[in-house]
């Protein structure tokens, strides 16, 4: 990843699920905050719900790839952690990829910009 580090601490893990914002997408949910750095973070969890170890790592790859392929479009400064589903393991990168440009990358805008995203439904506040 060219302009990203990886984001390793766990109180960074926790920061951005307890005071980021989310964006729910169908494979995917990311969780961003803005930092005071110059550079974003990415970190990336897959739960014991998304298969074994096999598709956990293969989860992982997908979502590396298709960051990769979107990380130039993202504003810089974020925190990101994504967060992978259990129906992520039956799709191609090229679909996970294309979700995350479509829908991703301008719900990071609006989180940079400090515009407020729509609350998923199903979620109280």
């Amino acid at each position: 990843m060219m302009y990203t580090d990886i984001l390793k601490e766990n109180r960074d893990f926790q920061m951005c699920y307890r005071k980021g914002k989310c964006i729910v997408l169908p494979f995917v949910i990311l969780y961003a905050r803005k930092n005071k750095l110059g550079v974003n973070r990415l970190g990336i969890t897959t739960g014991k719900k998304v298969g074994n170890a096999v598709c956990r790592s293969r989860a992982r790859r997908l979502i590396r790839q298709a960051w990769r392929e979107n990380e130039l479009a993202a504003p810089i400064g974020l925190d990101v952690v994504i967060v992978a589903r259990p129906r992520l393991v039956t799709v191609k990168s090229q679909v996970l990829s294309d979700s995350l440009g479509r829908h991703g990358i301008p719900g990071l805008h609006k989180i940079y910009a400090g515009e407020a995203l729509p609350e998923p439904k199903g979620r109280q506040a």
